[in-house]
C-alpha cells in the first residue's frame, strides 16, 4: 500500500538506492535456536531488541507526552504543555514597598482594634448589636450564652477590620508571591480525558469506520510499544487516507498486521538513534532555547520555550554569526534532526549540506550521504539534477558556476551563461543520449577543434540539422569579447580534479543523487570538500542550491514539507537564489542558510535578501555593519517614552521630617515631588549597538514568519536552555 508520502526513496536515479528492508514483525531469526518460546540447551537467551538500538518507551510516559495539552499559541512558542500568559505584563509592586505596607497596614488595623477595645473610642460600635438583637439574648444571665453573642460580635468586627487592613496593605499578593509557592504541593497528573476525546484511542479512525485498528494501536500505545515517530507517522498515513490518496482497506489490514510498525518509512528505521534537542512530533516542532525574561520581549513570551516548525521554516531562516557563536550545534542541527523525524514520519525530506565533519549528524541519521571528494563516498551527485531538458539543466548549471559573477543588482540575471550551456547541452545530448561529463564539457567550452568536430560530425549523421545551427551559434562566438565561454571554463575546470574524478558520472557506472527525489521522506546529507577545495566547494554549495529550488517548485505531491539546510551559504547568495527562495513559501519548501557575516553577501543584495526571508536570526559578537542592516529590516516601532522629573522636598518642621523618614524607610526613597511627562517615541526595536554590544553569549535575537503571515517581533533568545 502507499503508506502516504513514505514512497521507496530509492527511485532517485535511474540507479536505485539500496536500504535494508527490515525484517518482519515477530520473525526469528534462522539458527535462533527458538520453536516454543525456550531457547535451546546451551544458547543464551535471545536478546529483547537489536544491538545498539534504543529502548522502547514506557507506556505511560507515550501516553502521557501523547495526552499533554497543545494550545494554539503565538509563532515560535513551544506548545508542548505550554501555559499562556496575558498580553500585557501586570504591575508589579518593589517587594520593599510591598512588605512594608503589609506590615504598616497590619500596626494600623491593630491600633484601630486596640482602641475599640478598650474604649477610646466610645462605645457606638457596639450599637448595631444593641439595635438588632433583644435585650433577653444581650443582657442574659446565662453566661455561656453571653460570652457567644458578645464574642461572636467581637470577632466579626475583628474580622472586618482585618479585611479592609488586609486590602489596603495587599496582603493576598504577598501570600502569592511568598507563601503560596513554599506551600504549593506537586500537582497531580491530569485526568485521561474521556475515551470519545482520547488521542491514544484514535477516535478519528473509530469515526470512519476503522474499529480494528484503533483498538490495535491503542493496546501498542499502552503496552509501550509506539514511539512518537510511529504515532506521527500513522497519523499521516491516515491524513493520506482521508485525502483520498490511499484506500482505507489497505491501510486498515497494514495497521491490524503490524500495528505501531504500519506504514514504515522505506528505511525501515523507527527513530534516530540518538537525539540531541527536544522534539515534538505531534506539533512538528523543535525546541531551540527560551525567550529571555527581558523587558524589551513581549510579556507573552518571556520565560517560554522558542521552537521551530514547518510553518515557520516554510518562510525560510538566516542565521548570521560569529564562528564560536552556535549556529551550527543550536541551531543547524536541532533543525536537521527535527526535519530527519520528520522524514522518519514520512512528512518531510531533507538535504542537509555542509563541511565535512562539521557536526550535521551521525552518518546512521541520513539515507544517502554524499561525501564529494571521498574515494569511499558510497553515492555521487548528479550535476545536472535529474532532468533530460538541456534547457533546464544549462539553467541550473549556469547558476552553479557564475551565478556570483553576476550583476549583483535584483535585476541581473545569467541569460548568456545559460544560452552558452544550452548550445553544447542540447547537441551534445541529441547525439549520445545523456548529458557530458565533466571533462568533456570542459573541452567543449574551451572551443577545441576536435571534440567540437566529432560532435558536429555525429549530428550530421543523426540528421540533427537544429542541432547544428545551435553548435554553430556556439563556434561563432567562440573568441569574441564578452563570450561567456572562457569564463565557464575556468570554473568547470575547478570540479575536473584528480580529487573529483569518479564523481558526477553521466554514464550510469556510480549512483548519483539526485534532487528530484524531493518527492519521497528522503534524508540526505551532502559533506563538500572545504579543505583544499574552497571554490569548488562554494559551486557544489550553489548548485544543490539551484537544484534544490528547481526541483521543489515542480514537485506533484508538495504535502511533503521540504527544506534545504546550507551550514555555510558564504558564496551562494545571487539574485537568481533569492528569487526562487522567495517562490519556496508557496510550494512547502523552505531554506536554512547561516552565514558569518553579512559582508559574504554583496552588498546590493543584502536588503533582498533579508526581504525574502521570514526568519532572521543575529546570534551574539555580530559586528555594527551587520547589526545596522537587521536593525533597517526589523523597522521602528512607536513607544511610550516617559520624562520623570524629582524634585526632593525639603522639611522644615519637626512632624515634617519625621514623616519624610518614614517614608524613606517605607520606599527606600527620598521624599520628592515628581512630575511626569508621557510622549509617543518611535525608536527602532534593536539599534545595531545593541545587537552588536547588548546580545549576550548564548543568546541570539531571532524574528518569526510564519507561512500564514502571522508576525512575532524580534526576540532574545536564550539558546542554552
Amino acid at each position: 500500500m502507499d503508506s502516504d508520502g513514505t514512497h521507496d526513496a530509492r527511485g532517485t536515479h535511474a540507479t536505485p538506492v539500496p536500504r535494508p528492508a527490515a525484517p518482519p514483525p515477530g520473525a526469528v531469526a534462522p539458527h535462533s535456536g527458538q520453536h516454543s518460546g525456550v531457547p535451546a540447551p546451551g544458547l543464551p537467551p535471545r536478546p529483547a531488541g537489536a544491538p545498539g538500538a534504543p529502548p522502547l518507551p514506557d507506556g505511560a510516559a507515550f501516553l502521557g507526552w501523547l495526552r499533554a495539552p497543545r494550545p494554539a499559541a503565538l509563532p515560535g512558542i513551544w506548545r508542548f504543555a505550554h501555559k499562556p500568559r496575558p498580553a500585557q505584563e501586570p504591575e508589579v509592586v518593589p517587594t520593599r514597598q510591598l512588605l512594608s505596607g503589609a506590615l504598616i497596614a497590619f500596626l494600623v488595623g491593630w491600633l484601630v482594634w486596640s482602641l475599640l477595645w478598650n474604649g477610646y473610642l466610645g462605645g457606638w460600635w457596639v450599637l448595631p448589636l444593641e439595635l438588632f438583637l433583644p435585650d433577653s439574648w444581650i443582657y442574659a444571665h446565662d453566661e455561656l450564652g453571653n460570652a457567644f453573642v458578645w464574642y461572636g460580635y467581637y470577632t466579626l468586627i475583628a474580622f472586618g477590620i482585618m479585611i479592609a487592613v488586609g486590602k489596603i496593605g495587599r496582603w493576598g499578593e504577598v501570600w502569592r508571591r511568598f507563601v503560596a509557592p513554599h506551600l504549593r504541593r506537586r500537582e497531580a497528573p491530569a485526568p485521561p480525558p474521556p475515551p470519545e476525546e482520547d488521542p491514544a484511542r484514535w477516535p478519528q479512525l473509530r469515526a470512519a469506520g476503522a474499529e480494528a485498528a484503533a483498538d490495535r494501536l491503542a493496546a501498542d500505545a499502552g503496552a509501550g510499544l509506539m514511539r512518537d515517530v510511529d504515532h506521527a507517522r500513522i497519523a499521516r498515513a491516515w491524513r493520506s487516507v482521508r485525502a483520498g490518496r490511499s484506500p482505507l482497506a489497505a491501510f486498515t489490514d497494514a495497521v491490524v498486521r503490524d500495528g505501531a510498525r504500519a506504514c514504515p518509512h522505506p528505511s525501515g528505521d523507527r527513530d534516530l538513534p540518538a537525539r540531541a534537542a527536544r522534539h515534538d512530533l505531534a506539533t512538528a516542532q523543535v525546541r531551540i532555547g527560551t525567550t529571555a525574561d527581558d523587558p524589551r520581549n513581549p510579556y507573552a513570551y518571556r520565560g517560554t520555550g522558542l521552537a521551530l516548525g514547518p510553518e515557520l521554516l516554510g518562510t525560510s531562516l538566516l542565521a548570521v554569526g560569529p564562528g564560536g557563536s552556535g549556529k551550527t550545534a543550536r541551531v543547524v542541527w536541532p533543525i536537521a534532526e527535527s526535519l530527519c523525524l520528520g522524514a522518519l514520519a514520512g512528512r518531510a525530506a531533507v538535504v542537509v549540506v555542509g563541511a565535512a565533519g562539521a557536526g550535521l549528524g551521525p552518518a546512521e541519521d541520513y539515507d544517502v550521504v554524499v561525501r564529494v571528494g571521498h574515494p569511499d563516498s558510497e553515492y555521487d551527485l548528479d550535476l545536472y539534477g535529474g532532468t533530460t531538458d538541456p534547457d533546464e539543466a544549462a539553467a541550473v548549471l549556469a547558476e552553479a558556476l557564475v551565478g556570483d559573477l553576476v550583476d549583483p543588482h535584483p535585476s541581473g540575471d545569467s541569460r548568456r551563461s545559460t544560452t552558452c550551456l544550452a548550445q553544447l547541452l542540447g547537441p551534445y545530448s541529441a547525439v549520445h543520449r545523456r548529458f557530458p561529463s565533466v571533462p568533456e564539457l570542459r573541452a567543449l567550452l574551451d572551443g577545441s577543434p576536435g571534440p567540437l568536430g566529432a560532435l558536429r560530425k555525429a549530428l550530421q549523421e543523426a540528421g540533427q540539422e537544429a542541432m547544428i545551427r545551435e553548435l554553430d551559434a556556439r563556434e561563432r562566438q567562440l573568441g569574441h569579447p564578452g563570450d561567456p565561454g572562457a569564463v565557464l571554463a575556468d570554473r568547470i575546470a575547478l570540479l575536473d580534479r584528480p580529487a573529483f574524478a569518479a564523481f558526477f558520472d553521466t554514464t550510469g557506472r556510480s549512483t548519483p543523487f539526485s534532487l528530484r527525489a524531493l518527492d519521497h521522506p528522503v534524508r540526505v546529507r551532502v559533506d563538500l570538500p572545504e579543505r583544499g577545495h574552497a571554490d569548488a566547494s562554494r559551486i557544489l554549495a550553489r548548485l544543490v542550491l539551484a537544484q534544490f529550488t528547481a526541483s521543489a517548485a515542480v514537485r506533484e505531491d508538495r504535502s511533503l514539507f521540504a527544506c534545504l539546510v546550507l551550514d555555510d551559504a558564504s558564496g551562494t547568495v545571487t539574485p537568481e537564489a533569492v528569487r526562487r527562495v522567495q517562490r519556496l513559501r508557496s510550494a512547502n519548501a523552505g531554506v536554512v542558510m547561516t552565514l558569518r557575516t553579512l559582508d559574504d553577501v554583496p552588498r546590493p543584495l543584502r536588503t533582498p535578501l533579508l526581504g525574502a526571508i521570514g526568519c532572521r536570526m543575529a546570534l551574539s559578537g555580530l559586528t555594527p555593519w551587520d547589526g545596522q542592516d537587521f536593525a533597517e529590516v526589523w523597522g521602528k516601532e512607536w513607544t511610550e517614552a516617559r520624562d520623570v522629573t524629582d524634585r526632593q522636598i525639603i522639611a522644615e518642621t519637626p512632624l515634617g521630617k519625621t514623616v519624610h523618614m518614614l517614608r524613606r524607610v517605607i520606599t527606600g526613597n527620598a521624599p520628592t515631588a515628581r512630575a511626569v511627562t508621557v510622549r509617543q517615541v518611535e525608536r527602532e526595536r534593536w539599534s545595531a549597538s545593541e545587537l552588536a554590544h547588548g546580545v549576550p553569549p548564548g543568546h541570539a535575537v531571532l524574528s518569526l514568519t510564519d507561512v500564514r503571515g502571522e508576525y512575532a517581533p524580534p526576540l532574545l533568545v536564550d539558546l542554552r536552555a
